[in-house]
């Protein structure tokens, strides 16, 4: 699955007056994480500039076909075994994994930016990167929940029997894990502009104290 970062980035800026038209961790010791993270590099002097290099340059997503400022590739897979005995069959070592790729922004002029545009800059990163950590969160939950069902489902008459069921129940996690991160996406993208502008006024009065 891929899941997506946002959009909308002109009309923070603007709000905000300035002038616009990899590693590998375990989750635990039966769910396997391989996490890693890439940036793609934009350049630009102004809020116009920026918003240009992340439409085209940003990562695409497979749901709209758009580039996103950012955006968060997974991948579910694991083995399991079965363990076949007359009469009825049961699930044996199981290890679910969940393979993640987090693409995030990365702007080369950052240094040589003036004071406001770099404070809006830094706070729009930083949200982007929030943003991306937790759809990563969300599947490696639901990783681990899959990992608990797998082992706790019950012995069957016969192994394609369980089969069935490990089936039906792998759809049913997919499923949950595929309508959180959409859920995810709309409550973000709905408090987008009031977050920004909150946490931009944060980081403000924080650069104004003595």
């Amino acid at each position: 699955m891929e899941t997506r970062g946002f959009t909308g980035l002109m009309l923070v800026l603007a709000s905000f007056g300035v002038a616009a038209p990899a590693l590998t961790d375990n989750a635990s010791a039966e769910t396997i994480v391989r996490k890693s993270t890439s940036t793609f590099v934009i350049g630009g002097h102004s809020a116009k500039d920026l918003d240009g290099e992340l439409e085209r340059k940003g990562p695409h997503t497979s749901g709209s076909g758009l580039r996103h400022p950012g955006a968060t590739r997974i991948r579910f897979g694991g083995t399991m075994d079965y363990l076949r005995r007359p009469g009825h069959c049961s699930i044996g070592n199981v290890k679910v994994t969940v393979s993640i790729k987090i693409i995030v922004p990365s702007w080369k002029n950052r240094s040589k930016a003036d004071p406001e545009l770099g404070l809006i800059w830094d706070t729009l990163s930083a949200d982007i990167n929030r943003h991306e950590a937790r759809h990563a969160e969300i599947a490696v939950q639901h990783a681990r929940d899959l990992d608990e069902k797998l082992k706790a489902l019950p012995s069957a008459s016969s192994c394609e029997a369980l089969q069935q069921t490990v089936s039906e129940l792998t759809d049913q996690v997919t499923r949950e894990h595929d309508a959180d991160q959409i859920r995810f996406d709309r409550i973000e993208a709905v408090n987008f502009n009031n977050r920004i502008m909150r946490l931009l006024t944060y980081r403000y009065h924080k650069t104004q104290k003595p």
